[in-house]
């Protein structure tokens, strides 16, 4: 379903449950409004799509953002990733699975992955857009990161933060783990 469908579905319920927080019968709404009782009604249950129009006027009378009455209200509700339907890519080193954990729309801005190494796994990367910063934190074993000339070793608990627009690697010295936070420049 599309956001637009998404959104449309959840409006008749969106209004109800402000016409009864705001404690309005549909009469006192359809004289606050403007708009008939039977098109409120009608429009609560789902039966007719209000024009922008109709939807402003029943905003205005409720007293609810307009804006945030359409809005896809993340906030109430959890969207849950089962393990084995988080995305993963295998072959972006030798030894290292990536499996990605931020949302595909923060791609460039503010990227979350847990990196897994088999022992001497290797994740190669190019330079990444001009002042991209990464943060790796060793969730298990030791990793050695280097970033353009510098390198250094970390172990459990450890966090190297590193500039990402130059070439960098990631080598596990035994089996490892760790969380990878990739902010765009």
């Amino acid at each position: 379903m599309d956001t637009s469908d998404s959104i449309l579905s959840l409006l008749p319920a969106r209004l109800k449950e402000a016409r009864r927080a705001q404690g309005l019968s549909l009469d006192a709404v359809a004289k606050l409004s403007g708009v008939s009782r039977s098109m409120v009604s009608q429009i609560e249950r789902g039966e007719s799509s209000p024009t922008v129009s109709t939807l402003w006027n029943l905003t205005r009378a409720l007293q609810v953002d307009f804006a945030g009455l359409l809005e896809d209200q993340a906030g109430n509700r959890i969207e849950v990733l089962r393990a084995p339907d988080v995305p993963t890519i295998e072959n972006h080193g030798a030894g290292c699975t990536i499996r990605i954990l931020s949302p595909p729309e923060d791609a460039g801005q503010h990227e979350v992955y847990e990196l897994l190494f088999v022992d001497g796994g290797v994740l190669d990367s190019a330079p990444h857009a001009r002042g991209t910063q990464e943060n790796l934190t060793v969730i298990e074993g030791v990793l050695t990161v280097t970033s353009g000339e510098a390198s250094d070793r970390l172990s459990t608990g450890e966090t190297a933060r590193y500039a990402a627009d130059v070439p960098h690697r990631v080598q596990a010295q035994g089996q490892a783990r760790a969380f990878l936070v990739v902010k765009g420049g």
